[in-house]
């Protein structure tokens, strides 16, 4: 079944426990999909898949929501 991009969620959130940065959680009815991540200790941007078959529409819109989102540029 296709995943209806107007039927996203997206959650920004930060983490400072188990890593330092911030990044965006992808749900599609309650149910996680994507987590895109800026882990400002590493210097990277993460990307994890909780879905094992997404389609290409869905993780370009991650990733276009990630980037509209969340700052480029890494906090010391």
């Amino acid at each position: 079944m296709p995943i209806p991009l107007t039927d996203l969620k997206v959650i920004v959130a930060s983490d400072v426990c188990a890593r330092d940065g911030i990044g965006v959680e992808i749900y599609f009815r309650d149910k996680l999909l994507i987590e895109i991540f800026r882990d400002d200790t590493k210097k990277t941007r993460e990307i994890m898949f909780y879905e094992k078959d997404l389609a290409l529409e869905v993780v370009e819109e991650a990733i276009s929501i990630f980037k509209r989102e969340i700052p480029w540029e890494f906090q010391d």
